[in-house]
């Protein structure tokens, strides 16, 4: 019986093949961050942790734990590339924060 594939080719496609599987993984992750929706101040988690997108406007007396500069741009919850206004974030998922946003599970950056 005659092997019709060799082993170098069978190698050389199944690398290929390996390649476009993680091509096909990585790729939708970069250009995924601006594609989510904005996380509205009315969603029920958000209105759950006190999300504003302007910490200037955190009402103090009902938030005692806010402290003056805390924002969403020095919470270590905060995620993508610093400078860009809305970001992703890990206690909101699938949706991106202002970065001059806060709320009450903000964790001050390390």
């Amino acid at each position: 019986m005659k092997n019709p594939i060799s082993r170098r080719s069978l190698l050389r496609h199944a690398g290929m093949g390996a390649a476009a599987v993680l091509a096909a993984t990585i790729a939708p992750r970069r250009g995924r961050a601006a594609d989510l929706p904005r996380l509205d101040v009315h969603d029920p988690a958000a209105a759950a942790l006190g999300y504003v997108e302007d910490a200037a406007t955190v009402d103090t007396k009902k938030y005692s734990s806010f402290s003056p500069g805390a924002s969403c741009a020095n919470c270590m919850q905060l995620q993508g590339k610093a400078g860009e206004a809305y970001r992703p974030c890990a206690v909101f998922p699938g949706k991106l924060v202002a970065a001059a946003g806060w709320c009450m599970s903000w964790t001050p950056e390390m």
